[in-house]
């Protein structure tokens, strides 16, 4: 392992239960409240996505790509990669192969502040993946420097290990361990109201097309 690469032991502040509550709280439910902690830029690779899970941060310096095994062999099942690309924003870092080691791994999505590749694949297998950009020239395995679990900054927010990523067609929020707890009451309630009122609008529109 190279001298320069800065891991730190994966972290996690959210109970299980937490997070599995946060399954059920769409992206845009959060920016009704607020945009603090959304990820402005970043896509979703493919529709119909949905990502949940436990923060390992990862800063990737291309063309040099190596430091995302490590951060693949520190992670658990339920982990959300978020990765900075520090320098060539057209750099792919993340691609098929990498994905496929993310689904052995148990992946719950990639966040990535830059480029990805082999997007036909990405879509094909499935693993939640969010990006700024898509390329086909891609990082290699220099070795040189990188970092695991080490703050890194998306646009204007700061991302920590072991914050909660929130991902699905809409974008992606990041939320501190204090925050998510704080928020939930009012998002589950919001997202009930939601659902009621989305119902009753169905049952109109349903008698409408009746008549």
């Amino acid at each position: 392992m190279s001298m320069s690469y800065q891991i730190n032991p994966r972290q996690q502040n959210l109970s299980p239960e937490l997070i599995a509550k946060y399954q059920a709280i769409p992206a845009s439910t959060l920016g009704h409240l607020s945009d603090h902690g959304f990820l402005r830029g970043i896509k979703p690779v493919f529709n119909d996505i949905r990502m949940v899970g436990n923060v390992v941060t990862v800063k990737v310096f291309p063309p040099d790509g190596s430091i995302l095994r490590e951060a693949l062999l520190l992670s658990e099942p339920g982990d959300v990669l978020v990765i900075e690309c520090v320098g060539d924003q057209e750099c792919g870092c993340w691609g098929e192969l990498r994905t496929l080691a993310g689904l052995i791994k148990g992946l719950a999505g990639v966040v990535v502040s830059g480029a990805v590749t082999d997007v036909s694949a990405l879509r094909l297998h499935g693993l939640p993946v969010f990006c700024r950009d898509v390329s086909a020239f891609t990082t290699r395995g220099i070795g040189a420097q990188g970092e695991v679990n080490q703050p890194i900054q998306i646009g204007e927010i700061q991302v920590h290990p072991g914050d909660l990523a929130i991902g699905d067609d809409d974008g992606v929020y990041i939320l501190d361990a204090g925050r998510a707890a704080e928020l939930l009451p009012e998002l589950m309630a919001k997202e009930q109201t939601d659902q009621i009122r989305r119902a009753e609008f169905l049952q109109r529109l349903a008698t409408l097309r009746l008549t």
